[in-house]
């Protein structure tokens, strides 16, 4: 699960001495938090069976000698932003263009609010930035966006912060942090939607390292849910899945669509994270509407929701999801224009789209990833369908989150060309 590794990387840096992490996801985004942390002074051996050795700071790290590189991660920027916050030093940040273009002043607010110094190195409120923490005091904070990003930022660097810090959430969002900071003993108290933690000043978490386990990313296993989930006969059988509650939206809209889900929980009760098998009987669609109580614990699945409305009877409505306008690209504009290219019936909204299903999906379609992982596998998953070839280009992207994807569609029965220096498949 791309979300725990990041946030299970950052605890066992807080922690004092070594931390194992067993199922740890070796995708770009991940590596990067990694590399930072190790510019942190934190030190890390990664195998090639997804297990990480970390040897924590207990939350007092070095001056990096150089910006710290996010990549194309905003989960990674986000929560290293609060964990920096914490240190007395500057400390630069950067990304790739496309993480460039990500609001980071959602992040700035309440950071200087708790005494943090922000500068932005071109333009206003988007990376590069430094940060220039320390001496930190307690806030409570309201959240502008309905976003575990920002509200895992806080409270990570509540915990170097004097006194209590509370953040206030319009809407549930994904809990990794709070589950884990339980995990490590932090005081935290959730009640509805307000988060509170007592900060332990500057001098840092006072809790050993530990054994972490990351089960599957349920992000991931979504494609596959999607490739058979409308296609009558298939089955499919995804093992040992992270099913946390705040993170599989997608099978209540599934289920509202009329898929055929079955969902085996194989985790003992106290651990952090629950996860386990998922069976889907492709089986026909019928079109739902999506809207906001549901966006924040579904947001990187929309790009498959729109997908599942394509090949679905009648119409799928997806709403109050502007956040999509501002991810690794345009998704809402990415994912209109390559539906339309499939000859799918779309039709934009400020805040989502109209899909009009079912596509026919007869004839050959080049569409583009634009940048976006999340795009690329959500239209390589539509191309599965399509009675004609398709060409996805720019897909490097998606080593970001799934290095195996394009494997692993052909395991699933597709066919996959990589069409040599073209970044196609």
């Amino acid at each position: 699960d791309k979300s725990i590794s990041h946030r299970v990387a950052i605890f066992s840096a807080l922690s004092q001495g070594p931390s194992d992490i067993i199922g740890f996801l070796q995708s770009e985004d991940c590596i990067n938090t990694l590399r930072a942390l190790e510019s942190l002074g934190v030190e890390s051996v990664m195998n090639s069976e997804g297990e990480v050795h970390l040897v924590g700071t207990g939350g007092l790290f070095s001056e990096p000698a150089n910006p710290l590189d996010c990549g194309n991660s905003g989960t990674g920027m986000r929560l290293l932003a609060g964990l920096v916050a914490g240190q007395p030093f500057p400390v630069e940040m950067r990304g790739d263009d496309s993480l460039q273009k990500r609001p980071m002043d959602r992040i700035c607010l309440p950071l200087e609010r708790m005494g943090c110094q922000f500068k932005f190195l071109s333009r206003k409120g988007f990376a590069p930035f430094v940060v220039t923490g320390g001496a930190l005091k307690g806030i409570d904070y309201d959240l502008s966006v309905a976003s575990a990003q920002v509200k895992s930022c806080i409270l990570i660097a509540g915990l170097f912060a004097e006194g209590e810090t509370v953040v206030h959430e319009s809407r549930p969002t994904r809990d990794h942090t709070e589950r884990l900071l339980r995990v490590l003993d932090v005081p935290i108290e959730v009640n509805g939607l307000s988060i509170r933690m007592e900060g332990v000043g500057v001098e840092g978490l006072d809790v050993e390292g530990t054994e972490w386990y990351v089960p599957g990313d349920f992000s991931s296993a979504a494609y596959w849910i999607a490739v058979v989930a409308a296609r009558e006969g298939r089955l499919v059988r995804l093992q040992n899945v992270g099913l946390n509650p705040r993170r599989i939206a997608l099978l209540d809209v599934l289920e509202r669509m009329g898929a055929n889900v079955e969902v085996e929980l194989i985790s003992k009760k106290d651990v952090a994270e629950p996860y386990g098998d998922i069976t889907i009987r492709g089986t026909l669609l019928k079109g739902t509407d999506v809207g906001a109580h549901e966006v924040p614990n579904l947001i990187d699945e929309l790009p498959l929701v729109a997908v599942l409305g394509a090949l679905a009877e009648g119409e799928t409505r997806i709403c109050d999801a502007g956040e999509l306008r501002v991810k690794e690209s345009d998704r809402i504009s990415t994912v209109i224009k390559n539906l339309t290219v499939f000859g799918v019936d779309v039709e934009e909204k400020e805040d989502g789209m109209i899909i009009r299903g079912p596509a026919g999906l007869d004839s050959p379609a080049v569409v583009h990833s634009y940048g976006d992982h999340r795009v690329a596998m959500a239209m390589a998953a539509l191309a599965s369908y399509s009675a004609g070839p398709t060409t996805v280009c720019n897909i490097a992207c998606t080593e970001t989150s799934y290095p195996g994807f394009w494997g692993d569609l052909m395991h699933m029965g597709a066919t996959v060309e990589f069409i040599e220096n073209s970044g196609c498949y």
